[in-house]
């Protein structure tokens, strides 16, 4: 199974998103009010970057609250790392787990179709091991 068939059902419009000008005060109460843990950066439609509760956290811990009045530009993880709809999702979980980040832009000739989240790919997985299960429990009980 790949990325395209968990984003099948979704919308790029859906995609809560900033700008690298936005301020990182902006960031957090997006954050909050949407109850998310990151969203891309974008710059002239394009990935420039993510900004996430740990990047904001790590920024504070160390400059201090003076950071909240500048731009997520700033503090972003960039450069990106993407995935496109026909990456597998044991290559996106492998990839998650080497890099050590929880979220990726899904980008597909170079735009932004989706943003999904580690739990996207680990309910998926969950879903597909659960399946497996469920039909070779039927196959032992008709042999």
């Amino acid at each position: 199974m790949n990325i395209g068939s968990i984003i099948a059902d979704r919308s790029a419009q859906d995609i809560v998103s900033c700008e690298v000008s936005t301020p990182v005060s902006e960031a957090v109460k997006i954050l909050a009010e949407r109850r998310i843990g990151a969203m891309p950066v974008m710059r002239a439609g394009s990935v420039a970057g993510i900004i996430s509760e740990r990047d904001i956290i790590y920024r504070l811990a160390s400059n201090g609250s003076g950071c909240l009045e500048g731009s997520v530009e700033a503090i972003m993880t960039s450069p990106v790392i993407t995935v496109e709809p026909s990456t597998t999702i044991d290559e996106a979980l492998a990839l998650m787990t080497r890099r050590r980040f929880r979220h990726f832009p899904v980008v597909e000739n170079g735009a932004l179709v989706a943003f999904i989240s580690i739990g996207d790919l680990v309910k998926t997985r969950i879903d597909e091991v659960e399946h497996e299960a469920e039909a070779l429990r039927n196959y032992i009980q008709t042999v």
